[in-house]
């Protein structure tokens, strides 16, 4: 960030940033978009992705000018075309839909949205009532309840406790989507609990660790910043869960924007600290774009508030592995001199 760091001289030195560590892009993401540009590399275009790749508007219109298709149901993707399944996973229905159609498919879902699929698979097979934590609507709840329809009730927000029911108390269990925060996940756990209190917690937590390590980041600096900026899309539920947690946190102002130029100068009135974090779908250029603007208005000296450190990734999707290693092995045979 070279030039962004020097405290200028002058009037404007109580001025600061506090950027989040870690913040942007997490693994599963990551994982998702270099997916998508492999195999238009690999294929060439189109490549048709059913829905967002990512809840980025940055990240989806740039993978659109290099060829990639968004499309909202598998129907739209013309027949024998290749389908690539967004990051948050898709219900069983949708890859029936694709083999009906004769789509090659890539399955980018995140792997800790898989190990929830997979958590759903088993204690429907065990015949429990499973009580989903989640958003109604969201790409991600649909593809879970769609692993087991039947055993599946959504339950959105502490609020929505009051109105589940269950066939049997000794056989529930509770999972959640992945991106929510963590807080109010917990603490609509403890109302489930207080309900049903032989309710059966997931192996492990189903919150990834990219969400939580953004939500600890944004309460270390929250309660001593004035106003906290996320960069971030509308339609992302981490992003959108980060302004939350910076005001519960203590921040007397939070907003979400997808770009630098969305920033309202008047939020800056009587602003002293300002901090700046990122959804785990965002690309770093964006947040620089924010940092940028931020410099130019005297908030130059920016102080990292580290929450932890990430070094998980993800291999890409076995579809694509097997073809880009098919054709690593033919070149290397196609370049061995004949004998």
């Amino acid at each position: 960030m070279g030039g962004m760091t020097a405290t200028p001289a002058g009037p404007s030195n109580d001025k600061r940033v506090l950027l989040a560590a870690p913040r942007g892009y997490c693994a599963g993401v990551d994982r998702a978009v270099i997916a998508v540009e492999k195999a238009l590399e690999q294929y060439g275009s189109p490549i048709y992705v059913r829905h967002e790749i990512v809840h980025n508007k940055y990240v989806v219109q740039t993978l659109e000018r290099k060829g990639a298709i968004f499309v909202d149901e598998t129907a739209e993707v013309p027949e024998g075309s290749i389908v690539m399944f967004s990051a948050h996973g898709v219900a069983p229905t949708v890859h029936a839909e694709a083999a009906e159609r004769k789509l090659a498919t890539i399955d980018a879902t995140c792997p800790l949205v898989t190990k929830v699929h997979k958590e759903a698979v088993r204690f429907a097979n065990e015949d429990y009532d499973i009580l989903l934590i989640g958003h109604e609507g969201h790409e991600e709840v649909i593809g879970t309840s769609g692993e087991a329809p039947e055993h599946i009730t959504l339950v959105d927000g502490p609020d929505d406790v009051a109105n589940v029911t269950v066939r049997d108390d000794s056989k529930v269990v509770w999972l959640s989507q992945t991106t929510l925060s963590v807080d109010e996940t917990m603490e609509t756990v403890d109302k489930l609990k207080e309900k049903f209190p032989q309710l059966v917690s997931p192996p492990s937590d189903d919150i990834c660790y990219a969400t939580q390590n953004r939500q600890i980041a944004v309460k270390q600096m929250g309660a001593d910043a004035d106003l906290v900026i996320v960069v971030g899309s509308k339609n992302s539920s981490n992003s959108v869960r980060l302004v939350e947690v910076a005001l519960g946190a203590g921040a007397r102002d939070a907003h979400l924007v997808d770009f630098a130029d969305e920033i309202d100068e008047a939020w800056l009135e009587g602003v002293s600290t300002v901090g700046v974090t990122s959804g785990a779908s965002v690309p770093d250029v964006l947040v620089e774009g924010v940092l940028e603007w931020l410099s130019q208005r005297g908030y130059a000296d920016v102080e990292l508030v580290k929450a932890a450190e990430e070094s998980i990734t993800f291999s890409l999707p076995k579809e694509l592995r097997r073809d880009l290693r098919a054709e690593a092995a033919a070149l290397s045979a196609g370049d061995r001199p004949a004998t």
